[in-house]
């Protein structure tokens, strides 16, 4: 019996780590300003962690679905 084939070999996969890699440098929030509709920096920077996060992790899946349709 053949195994089946693995999906998570594509290597759209690898772009999975920016959204935990920048959250973790520090001196890009390590600021009170500039502040955006009164809150500071680490706050708005914080939900667009998170905007990061949702478009990497989209990106990778819709790449890696086309790279698999094509096989």
């Amino acid at each position: 019996m053949a195994e089946p084939s693995r999906s998570d070999r594509s290597p759209w996969n690898w772009l999975l780590i920016v959204p935990i890699v920048v959250p973790l440098l520090t001196p890009l929030y390590n600021h009170d300003g500039p502040r955006v509709a009164g809150f500071p920096l680490f706050y708005w920077l914080q939900f667009a962690f998170i905007l990061l996060g949702v478009g990497t992790t989209t990106l990778v899946y819709r790449m890696s679905k086309r790279s698999r349709s094509r096989s």
